[in-house]
């Protein structure tokens, strides 16, 4: 077993856990329509192109932008409209020089036209009648019927106003690579696409055991000496916000043989093993004990140079991550975003975090540290004249409320002694 409390840096810490995961949980099919937060198990290329016709950007007349050349308001060109290309339908309208075809947003042009004339750029001269600026002349009671003739008071060039087939997407290029997390804006570019079913990971199951004589269920009234399991909930928040799946195995007592009994179960069924409590020095944990015997490589790490939350335990079994946190709930929440968070998207397949929320506040009173240890702080965010404060929310690691209290956590960097008021600090949002 690797030296019992020998800690190392969180990034080297995360970087050992990831390198012993390497399997990849196994696909399946879903509907893209309910994929947002999963991540894709094979890159997807696009079976046609997108736009799979020229559109127009506006509301106007397609036009030959040749026919415009010059064109301006005390100079006007003149062109015929000789028909309108309906939306929904294909632009049937064949164009000669100096001919026109009224289209509206979104809408085909005729293969004869190369660009479009916004319809605040032309006016109807036809029949005496004047249609100018904001309206359409399809939509006004007084537009002449076909043809009738515009004046165009603003030159366009080729492709002016136009969309070109394959401008947002070419036909089989590849639109999300393997490893991606799903986002809204992804669902609707498949879906303009007509791909309606996409092959993600399977979510993993995160397997949850809280420990712990004195751990009671959150219903229970706490008499003296105990306390309520919120652990589990907060773990399983985190487990569902990364994709994963919790799996809550209840609470388990200061039993060697229950607690690996309880542990080998919950392992054998779920892709990840999470203890909360049991991970300080202390004769009456046994977290390194449980996790080294089931299975290799064991622990592999227990010690890890932040604060809160410094004996947390790192391992893996087999391919499946084990984690050993601190019993103390802002101990408990910060190690499991630091390495239980990765662990589940690497699971999916994903080699890349997704970006958190940061911020830059300016820090509004000092914040003590020592070299050598990053130090998470929650803090609480204020406008300020010069942007955003950062006002500390200082408490020990077993006081729930404050993160309750706080919308995120101040980094004190590594080998910095500490934070100065004043100073702009990073803030790792909720």
């Amino acid at each position: 077993m690797p030296e019992f409390f020998n800690v190392l840096p969180p990034d080297e810490a995360r970087t050992l856990l990831l390198s012993h995961l390497t399997a990849v949980l196994p696909p399946q099919t879903i509907a893209t329509e309910e994929a947002l937060g999963r991540v894709t198990a094979v890159p997807i290329t696009a079976p046609h192109p997108l736009p799979a016709f020229r559109r127009s950007t506006m509301d106007g007349y397609a036009v030959k932008a040749a026919d415009t050349y010059g064109a301006s308001a005390s100079l006007p060109a003149f062109l015929q409209v000789v028909g309108e290309v309906a939306m929904g339908h294909p632009a049937a309208i064949t164009l000669q020089t100096g001919q026109a075809a009224l289209v509206h947003t979104g809408g085909m042009i005729p293969e004869t036209a190369d660009a479009v004339v916004q319809v605040e750029h032309t006016q109807v001269v036809s029949n005496q009648l004047s249609v100018t600026s904001n309206q359409s002349p399809v939509s006004s009671p007084q537009s002449p019927p076909f043809p009738y003739e515009i004046e165009i008071l603003k030159a366009v060039a080729v492709g002016q106003n136009v969309l070109q087939v394959g401008e947002d997407v070419a036909e089989q290029a590849e639109i999300l690579p393997a490893g991606r997390l799903l986002r809204p804006q992804d669902l609707g570019g498949l879906l303009a696409l007509g791909i309606i079913e996409v092959s993600v990971s399977r979510r993993p199951r995160v397997a949850i055991l809280a420990t712990g004589d004195e751990v009671v269920p959150p219903d229970q009234w706490a008499g003296p000496g105990q306390i309520r399991d919120i652990n589990s909930a907060t773990v399983a928040g985190l487990v569902r916000q990364a994709g994963g799946v919790p799996v809550l195995g209840g609470i388990i007592p200061d039993d060697f043989d229950a607690l690996q009994t309880a542990a080998r179960d919950a392992l054998d069924s779920a892709d990840m093993l999470v203890m909360s409590a049991g991970s300080s020095v202390s004769a009456r944990d046994m977290t390194v004990q449980v996790i080294e015997g089931l299975g290799q490589p064991g622990v592999l790490l227990h010690g890890v140079a932040t604060r809160p939350g410094k004996p947390t335990i790192v391992g893996a079994v087999g391919p499946k991550p084990a984690i050993g946190l601190p019993g103390n709930p802002v101990s408990a929440m910060v190690q499991f975003d630091m390495f239980g968070v990765p662990a589940i998207y690497h699971l999916q397949g994903m080699r890349t975090m997704p970006k958190r929320g940061l911020v830059w506040a300016r820090l509004a009173q000092n914040i003590a540290s020592e070299s050598g240890r990053e130090d998470y702080v929650p803090a609480r965010l204020a406008d300020g004249d010069e942007g955003l404060t950062a006002v500390p929310v200082f408490g020990k690691s077993n006081l729930i409320y404050t993160l309750v209290n706080a919308d995120g956590l101040i980094k004190v960097p590594l080998n910095k002694g500490g934070l100065l008021a004043g100073e702009w600090v990073e803030v790792r949002l909720f």
